[in-house]
């Protein structure tokens, strides 16, 4: 089997997706289309939901490489460079990548499999911060809230990018991810303030009140 025909199938999919209908349409329309067998889609792909997320698992692998490879100056850094890669990924994918993200906002199945991976990615980058964010007191619950606050900013950036809203999600990645590192890290021993952010608030609401803690 060559990756011509997963790539096949993905494209099949996506466009029967579009013209009939996530729902309308079967893992047979899709085999037929990419003209493979039905076996052959099973081998590449455990449901016709995966279709709609071929690279996850990949980019999840990568992702882990990456870190427990990294020579970032700290976990932070680390983390942050890694959910960099993960956006330059979806921005190479162009228009599949909005056509996709009509395809979950639309589809609650697919919502929900979306919220599970970017639960893993905040799980990853949580352990990996509780190994070795050396500059903490190894809180987990610190931990947890760089790891929440770095998937939010890529997911900010990467929605807005996939709305049309933003053309240099590069440049507004880097802004948002040094945004995280002004509320995280400490420097020159200066006193750290205490931010309170009510549950359930977007990163777009809360931003003006994270440059003004940061600014002081």
């Amino acid at each position: 089997m060559s990756t011509d025909a997963r790539d096949r199938i993905v494209q099949a999919a996506m466009e029967l997706f579009a013209a009939h209908g996530y729902a309308e349409t079967s893992v047979e329309d899709i085999a037929t289309a990419a003209q493979v067998s039905r076996s052959t889609f099973f081998r590449y792909f455990g449901s016709k939901e995966s279709v709609v997320f071929p690279d996850h698992d990949e980019m999840l692998a990568d992702v882990r490489r990456r870190l427990d490879a990294s020579t970032q100056r700290s976990a932070l850094d680390a983390v942050s460079a890694a959910i960099t890669t993960v956006l330059v990924h979806y921005v190479s994918e162009g228009e599949h990548a909005r056509r996709r993200y009509r395809l979950t906002s639309s589809i609650q199945a697919l919502r929900e499999r979306e919220i599970a991976m970017v639960a893993r990615y905040q799980r990853l980058f949580r352990q990996y911060l509780t190994r070795y964010d050396v500059t903490s007191d190894g809180s987990p619950l610190r931990a947890e809230l760089m790891a929440a606050a770095v998937v939010s900013a890529h997911n900010h950036v990467l929605r807005r990018w996939l709305r049309g809203e933003c053309d240099e999600p590069m440049i507004e990645i880097d802004q948002a991810l040094q945004l995280v590192a002004e509320v995280f890290v400490v420097q020159d021993g200066a006193p750290q303030g205490v931010l309170v952010i009510e549950a359930g608030r977007s990163l777009a609401d809360v931003l003006p009140a994270l440059r003004a803690a940061v600014q002081g």
